[in-house]
């Protein structure tokens, strides 16, 4: 395990890119399987499944429509101004690689350490929630069936450790079949928003609600005040349009990384924003018992239930829960491959272990480490708030991971970003990279609050700030220690020569 393979492959392993670094993986992966790859991530029906109970609590109709339509602008936002940078800088680096070339020298590497972290936590906790999550849908179908069960946390642990373990295994899989997976979940993504829409809508057995309860209807059942409510409810949508960022640690394996990549972020972002709407409209107008929701754990399959019966309810959970298991697979590789990029700049604790390639195609080491964490925080699954300090942890590090290097840019009037392949108007790209930090930072605050006061307890607590507070010492006694003597960036100097050398006739 861990060996370094001395097999051939598509580029000589002794050659390096323009950013410095040996050429290890062959890029077969095309635009089409980044931006599936980043609709698998974010799973759209399955995220917004999961998470509707955080809705239906602050605002409920309002809440669920209104807010995705404004998470994703600020999403779309967020996205075109990595694509900016990502066509700039285009390696599986990504956030913290941007941040270190964006950067001043005096701070290009305490930037690009703290935003590697972050970036590096918000990757295995996207993962860990998604993967988390499906176990909780799985477990949920019971019920369905059999009204006396409960389940307990070493039951969904248990699924839990099955799932993570098919996710585990399908990373096995060589690029160019990642390639044809991730165009698949396209089109299963597709297709099974369209299977949810006509069937729960023709069939709709508990009856319809009117259009001024989809559009207008606004529901407080979390003990906040209503506006305040309404803010609190976007982790729904927020936590959903999240992963896109995530697609910039496959640059090293997608062909044409600084057109590739930034498409995908964007193209991603704008599908998931048109299936988000397709899947929810059809939800609104069939939700016609709110109260039933809210006493569920997991309401969706309910919901399903009261639209289609138990038997179409199970159909359509199969649905969602294959994209679960999607978004598990690619959210894995992801993870892989930011530990890896991180640990070849030494930024990890033991990076010379982490950063090494397995048969020339996969970083295996990396891979089994984040598995390894992702089981270790599952066990905060045996308190029963553990969904929603996954799910906030992912948003608030990622976000702030995004953040790092959009703000460096615009403190940086945006000059070293010129040589993008896609670059935005100057008055355009400041006014977006201001949305987009603004945004990041009040949701930093929002994503840390509990999502309900009333009954608030030890067990319903948002314990999001605390499992981020203790991967912050984790890294900060890290770096004191060792990183600061070995931790000194991407080895960048020759990209700011090659970088005029891309051919700016592929404009986006």
């Amino acid at each position: 395990m861990g060996k370094v393979s001395s097999e051939s492959s598509n580029v000589a392993a002794v050659t390096t890119d323009e950013h410095g670094y040996k050429v290890e993986m062959p890029r077969e992966l095309s635009l089409w399987s980044a931006i599936g790859l980043g609709l698998a991530i974010m799973a759209c029906p399955y995220g917004l499944s999961t998470t509707i109970s955080i809705a239906l609590q602050n605002g409920g109709p309002a809440s669920i429509l209104w807010g995705w339509v404004f998470i994703s602008l600020m999403s779309i936002c967020i996205a075109l101004s990595l694509a900016e940078i990502c066509s700039r800088f285009p390696t599986s680096g990504g956030p913290y690689y941007f941040s270190y070339m964006l950067a001043s020298p005096r701070y290009k590497k305490i930037s690009s350490y703290v935003v590697g972290w972050l970036g590096m936590i918000g990757n295995w906790t996207v993962a860990l929630s998604i993967i988390y999550g499906t176990a909780q849908l799985i477990i949920a179908i019971v019920p369905l069936w059999n009204e006396n069960f409960e389940p307990r946390a070493y039951q969904t642990y248990l699924i839990f450790l099955g799932v993570l373990s098919l996710c585990f295994a399908a990373n096995f899989l060589r690029q160019k079949h990642l390639d044809a997976l991730n165009t698949f979940s396209i089109y299963w993504t597709g297709a099974s928003v369209i299977v949810i829409l006509v069937t729960v809508l023709s069939m709709a057995r508990n009856g319809r609600t009117s259009a001024a309860f989809v559009f207008a209807s606004f529901e407080e059942n979390s003990g906040w005040r209503p506006g305040w409510a309404w803010f609190v409810g976007l982790l729904q949508s927020a936590y959903v349009l999240t992963g896109y960022g995530m697609v910039a640690a496959m640059a090293d394996e997608v062909s044409h990384p600084e057109l590739s990549v930034p498409r995908g972020m964007v193209g991603s972002v704008i599908a998931a924003a048109v299936i988000g709407l397709l899947y929810l409209i059809p939800l609104l107008f069939v939700m016609t018992d709110i109260p039933s929701l809210l006493a569920a754990d997991q309401p969706i399959p309910i919901l399903f239930q009261q639209a289609a019966g138990t038997s179409g309810a199970t159909g359509l959970m199969f649905l969602i829960i294959t994209i679960g298991v999607l978004g598990g697979v690619g959210s894995l590789t992801t993870s892989s491959r930011c530990c890896y990029s991180f640990a070849r700049d030494n930024g990890v604790i033991g990076s010379k272990f982490w950063k090494e390639i397995w048969h020339s195609y996969l970083p295996l080491n990396a891979l089994i480490l984040t598995v390894v964490v992702i089981a270790l925080l599952g066990l905060i699954s045996f308190e029963s708030a553990a969904f929603s300090a996954f799910t906030g942890v992912a948003t608030i590090t990622l976000g702030s991971s995004y953040a790092g290097p959009i703000m460096i840019s615009l403190l940086r009037r945006r000059k070293p970003l010129e040589g993008a392949v896609f670059m935005m108007p100057s008055w355009l790209g400041f006014i977006v990279n201001t949305v987009s930090c603004c945004w990041i930072l009040l949701s930093i605050v929002i994503f840390s609050m509990p999502t309900a006061l009333d009954g608030l307890n030890a067990d319903s607590m948002n314990y999001a700030s605390v499992v981020f507070i203790g991967f912050a010492v984790i890294a900060f006694l890290y770096y004191v220690i060792h990183a600061k003597n070995t931790f000194n960036g991407p080895p960048a100097s020759n990209y700011e020569e090659n970088a005029q050398e891309i051919d700016m006739d592929h404009k986006l």
